[in-house]
Parts: C-alpha cells; sequence; structure tokens
C-alpha cells in the first residue's frame, strides 16, 4: 500500500480558520468545505487511493490563483493543484491537511494568434476544446491523450501528456511555448510567449512535466499546427505478441515514421471488440493500428511500404482502411480501450512504462510470464511506436490479497523496463503510483540534486508534496538550506 504523511495537527485544528481565510479571497462558492462536497475530490484516475482535502479552491483568475497561495504559504497549508482528476499515477491525490486549488474555472481561450500558430489558454481548458476552437480555420492541436476529452491542458504540462498521435508530434512538451505560473509565494511569473525560443534557461522544460511541486500553471500557450490533407489508418493482426513487437520494430528501423503506431493484445482485442464492435479480428493474438497522413499519394505510398513490411511477419489479417469513415471504425475500439477494460474487470491498474522498442518481443513475454505467476490478466494496450507501455492489470480492489498482487506485478514491470534499458514512466507522470520506485532508475545522490530543485522552488515543500520522491522520515524530503 502507498503510504502518506500524516497530517500536520496545527493546520487540523485551524480547519475553521484556514476555510474562512480562503473564502475571503474567491468569488461565491469559489470554496468548497463540506464533507460531502469534498468527496469527488478525494481521488483521481488512481481511484483505488482516496483521501479527502481539508478544503477545495476555485479561482478563476491567475490573480486570485496567486492570493491563494501566497495565504497558503504565509500560514503553512499544503497545496495540491489539479485539473480534471484524470491522472492515473496519483498525481492529484489530495492530503487531509491540504488544500486542493482546482483549475476547472479558468477554462477559457485568451487568444489565437494564426499568424504566428499558436493560441493562449487558461489552465482549465480541455485539451480537445483547443482543437474544437480552431478546427473550422484548419488548425489542430497535437497531443491527444486518450482522456483529451476531459483532460485539462495545465495538467497535461504537469505531466507532460503524450497520446496516440505522440510518434510524430512529440508530447506535450514539444507542442509549447510559453507559460503563465505561480509560485507558492503568489508571485506570478510569465515564462516563454509567443515566441519560438525563449532567452535563458530553459525554464519551460523545467516546470513541463514537474507534476505541480515546483509552480501552479494559469496560462498555456500552446503550438497550433494546420492539419494535415487527409488520413488513413491500417489493421494488421499477428499469432503472437513477439510477432507483433518484432513488426513494430522493423517499422520503427524502416525510417518510416507513422503518425501513430498502436498496440493491443488478444484480451484487449476481445474487450475492445465487445464494447465498440469496431470489426477486430478475435483469431488475433496481436494487433497493431497504424495511421499516415498526407496527401492521397502519400497515404497510398505509405501504407503500401508499412504492408510489406508486415507482410515479412506472416500477418493473420491485414486491412487497409479505403476511406475516412473505415479509419474511424479501426480507432474506435482503441479509443474506448480503457472503458472496454473496465467492463470485464472491477478494477484495473494502468502502468505506464517506457522501453527500447528493439526490447518490446522481449518484454510482451515476460509481462505474460508474470501474468501467469501472479495469477492476474493482463491486456497490453500502448504507444508501441515511441516504447511507451500501458499493461492493463485487472484485480478486485475489494481483495485486499488481489490488490496487493497487483501493486507487486506493477512494480514488477515497470522494473523490467528500467533494466532493459527504458525508464518508469513516459506520459502518466510518477505520482505516489511510481514514487517509491524511484530509486530503481536513479542512484541517491541523483535524487538529492532533484530534491535540491524542488527545495529552490518550495522551500517548506508545500506544492504537491508526498509526490515523486521516495518519503524520508519522519515525514517529507526538506532539505537543510545551505548558510
Amino acid at each position: 500500500m502507498i503510504r502518506q504523511p500524516d497530517p500536520k495537527p496545527d493546520i487540523m485544528d485551524r480547519r475553521d480558520a484556514i476555510v474562512a481565510g480562503l473564502r475571503a479571497l474567491l468569488p461565491e462558492s469559489g470554496l468548497i468545505a463540506e464533507p460531502r462536497l469534498l468527496k469527488p475530490y478525494e481521488t483521481d484516475g488512481l481511484s483505488a487511493y482516496r483521501q479527502p482535502p481539508l478544503a477545495v479552491a476555485l479561482p478563476e483568475t491567475t490573480e486570485q490563483t496567486a492570493a491563494v497561495l501566497k495565504y497558503c504559504h504565509q500560514n503553512g497549508v499544503r497545496v495540491v493543484p489539479r485539473g480534471a482528476g484524470t491522472s492515473l499515477s496519483g498525481g492529484a491525490l489530495p492530503l487531509a491537511d491540504a488544500v486542493v486549488v482546482g483549475m476547472m474555472r479558468m477554462n477559457r481561450i485568451l487568444d489565437i494568434n494564426y499568424p504566428d500558430r499558436c493560441a493562449v489558454v487558461q489552465a482549465g481548458v480541455t485539451n480537445i476544446g483547443i482543437t474544437n476552437a480552431v478546427s473550422a480555420d484548419g488548425f489542430f492541436y497535437a497531443p491527444d491523450p486518450s482522456s483529451q476529452l476531459a483532460c485539462m491542458i495545465g495538467g497535461n504540462v504537469n505531466m507532460n501528456s503524450g497520446g496516440a498521435h505522440c510518434l510524430k508530434y512529440g508530447v506535450t512538451a514539444n507542442n509549447l511555448l510559453g507559460l503563465k505560473v505561480v509560485t507558492i509565494e503568489g508571485e506570478i511569473l510569465d515564462i516563454g510567449g509567443a515566441h519560438l525560443d525563449a532567452a535563458g534557461y530553459d525554464w519551460l522544460g523545467l516546470l513541463t512535466g514537474s507534476e505541480g511541486m515546483l509552480v501552479v500553471v494559469t496560462e498555456v500557450t500552446v503550438r497550433i499546427l494546420r492539419g494535415p490533407e487527409g488520413a488513413r489508418a491500417m489493421l494488421a493482426a499477428f499469432g503472437s505478441n513477439e510477432v507483433a513487437g518484432a513488426a513494430v520494430d522493423a517499422i520503427i528501423s524502416s525510417g518510416i515514421i507513422p503518425v501513430a503506431l498502436e498496440f493491443m493484445d488478444r484480451p484487449a482485442i476481445h474487450a475492445c471488440e465487445a464494447f465498440a464492435h469496431a470489426g477486430y479480428p478475435l483469431d488475433a493474438e496481436a494487433m497493431l493500428i497504424i495511421e499516415v497522413e498526407g496527401s492521397a499519394e502519400e497515404q497510398d505510398r505509405l501504407l503500401g511500404q508499412l504492408s510489406d513490411i508486415c507482410r515479412k511477419f506472416d500477418p493473420i489479417s491485414l486491412k487497409v482502411s479505403q476511406s475516412a469513415e473505415e479509419s474511424l471504425a479501426i480507432w474506435k475500439g482503441r479509443k474506448g480501450a480503457f472503458g472496454a477494460v473496465g467492463r470485464i474487470s472491477p478494477d484495473y491498474l494502468c502502468m505506464d512504462g517506457t522501453i527500447p522498442t528493439s526490447q518490446l518481443p522481449h518484454v510482451l513475454r515476460r509481462i505474460q510470464e508474470m501474468s501467469d505467476s501472479y495469477g492476474l490478466k493482463v491486456a497490453n494496450i500502448f504507444h508501441a511506436g515511441d516504447g511507451n507501455l500501458h499493461p492493463l492489470i485487472m484485480f478486485d480492489a475489494n481483495d485486499a490479497d488481489s490488490f496487493h498482487a497487483a501493486e507487486e506485478f506493477g512494480a514488477d514491470i515497470l522494473k523490467l523496463c528500467v533494466e532493459v534499458g527504458g525508464c518508469l514512466t513516459g506520459e502518466h507522470g510518477v505520482g505516489v503510483e511510481k514514487r517509491d520506485l524511484m530509486p530503481v532508475q536513479f542512484h541517491a545522490h541523483e535524487l538529492q540534486q532533484q530534491r535540491r530543485l524542488k527545495s529552490a522552488f518550495d522551500p517548506d515543500w508545500l506544492l504537491n508534496p508526498s509526490k515523486v520522491f521516495p518519503l524520508l522520515e519522519p515525514e517529507v524530503a526538506v532539505l537543510p538550506q545551505a548558510a
């Protein structure tokens, strides 16, 4: 089980005064403190772990956010930033003595600049909301997490989210130009802007993926791209996970970069077909969804080359879409995959590790061996093109033994990722889920250096504490300040 710090007694004793102080800084209904109304904020996408917060602040502007953070800093109150709560690593899991700062009311698109191909949006704008705002003019925002209908751009920045199209377009970090952020002291900072390169240190690179531990993001300047002429998908089914993994490695080795290259194994195929009726081959052990884009001629050429590569691995079936409608049908099951698995298992853990693509056959074989050993089913659905694995471990959270086995199974998968030259996370962040595994990838002195960086931004460790770094006794990893 994941250990969390004990609440600070002095904060809990001052709860009523803290709530009153925060309420005075926000508009009416901008502060939630009633236990019944705090329930929706007690967990995020890693729903096996729950903890109601002390209160929830819902600012509507950067200035209100700054006032809340300044108050919390002055009163020693811990703060947990939160977007839509779709984090799958416990990144928005509250503490009993912490104030959740929710960004959902900061949901306005502030500016769209087509000549410079950028848009300025508040942190609570949904991922898909950016594309919807510019699609009529032929533009789009590239990163597309599976939760893009709900997840918010501020959370995407905190976790450096990716999505199916990150193989070609990159993750959030590759599609940002600027940030407006607030420090724990309540200072407002502008990082970058509409220009392509910012002067000085790469603060944008540092803050992206920092999991809400350094600053609170309130506004984001993103790149918007001109939409492609068209896109088509193909489906290739194989007789084993290992063969499908070898096909992925061959595609990447060929130098062709599809816009997306997704992997699904037999349990995932069956779950998604029962859910979406997308026409997936139920006799396959593994399946690839490959998408290319460009002119009609370019699509034909790339799909032909990819089909030739896949045929070298004796596919059970090979289907190339001939229209946008057929492509949508191919994607229908994949986009609903997590919900589909939820129909066949009471609970599941969605893991997130990254490996070199050449290691896919070996890693998939080892995951199946682990599945047999633990007696837990696993469905593999992931972004195969960049080696970002998402094994879904099925278990019953009401059965303590099943839950413990799922945690151990997940830890073993992530250790395997590091062992073969990969890393603990790809796009979900570390949060609390992978926090105690950080020493598997980093030496003690490397973690100490990262803690020093955290302390430089947040000396009292008030911002999203107990995340990312293994807890140090007695409670948190606050470093002594240099003399």
